[in-house]
């Protein structure tokens, strides 16, 4: 009998377009790393950066002052749908810094995946945003990112230079390449084989729309 599996056995993969400064990412990624993990389901990470710099931010909220009033407000909206409490928004509300882009933190996941494949660009995405939501760190800081990094067991020297070279950079804009030719322009986005497209759902719902992956 022949050890090598059969192709109708494979795991069922979904991609998951997410970018590390949006909640409701964060409300949706445990969720979805329980289920797909209770139904036999790989999750792909892939890159979508809402906005990718400062002038971008100002562009689209008019200050930077404006954009973290109007976000914090998302976040209250965020909140009110976790399953246990953990976005601090009175935390970030009195930090000092700006409230930052997405790009920076792209970057940084797709470095990790460039080292450690899916499943490190997917443990780098959830350090982000905890580090981000939670703890209210300032992830538009490289040296932050890194210190996330080096806390996974990723070397900061090698990080720091995958971080800055034009493959990762290509890597982001490839996975934005692609959300644009699906259409996608809200995140969190799942994407599933059968035509499946579903964002932010409670754990049941969410669970329901899965398993038919899992019996076709």
């Amino acid at each position: 009998m022949s050890s090598v599996p059969s192709p109708t056995t494979a795991a069922p993969v979904v991609d998951f377009f997410h970018d590390v400064v949006c909640g409701w990412c964060f409300v949706l990624a445990p969720r979805l790393h329980q289920v797909s993990a209770e139904l036999g389901i790989q999750v792909r990470h892939r890159s979508f950066v809402l906005q990718d710099s400062r002038a971008q931010m100002v562009e689209v909220f008019g200050s930077m002052q404006r954009a973290k009033a109007i976000i914090l407000r998302h976040w209250t909206d965020c909140a009110a749908h976790e399953d246990r409490a953990r976005i601090d928004i009175e935390g970030m509300r009195a930090q000092h810094f700006e409230y930052p882009s997405g790009w920076l933190g792209a970057l940084a996941c797709q470095a990790a995946g460039l080292l450690g494949g899916n499943e490190a660009h997917g443990a780098m995405f959830d350090a982000v945003q905890w580090a981000h939501l939670h703890q209210n760190r300032n992830i538009g800081d490289a040296e932050v990112l890194l210190d996330i990094a080096e806390s996974l067991g990723h070397p900061r020297g090698a990080f720091a230079g995958h971080m800055r070279s034009d493959e990762v950079r290509q890597r982001v804009q490839t996975d934005r390449s692609e959300a644009a030719a699906l259409g996608i322009r809200s995140i969190p986005t799942v994407i599933g084989s059968n035509g499946l497209r579903l964002q932010t759902l409670p754990l049941p719902q969410l669970r329901q729309a899965l398993a038919p992956l899992v019996a076709a």
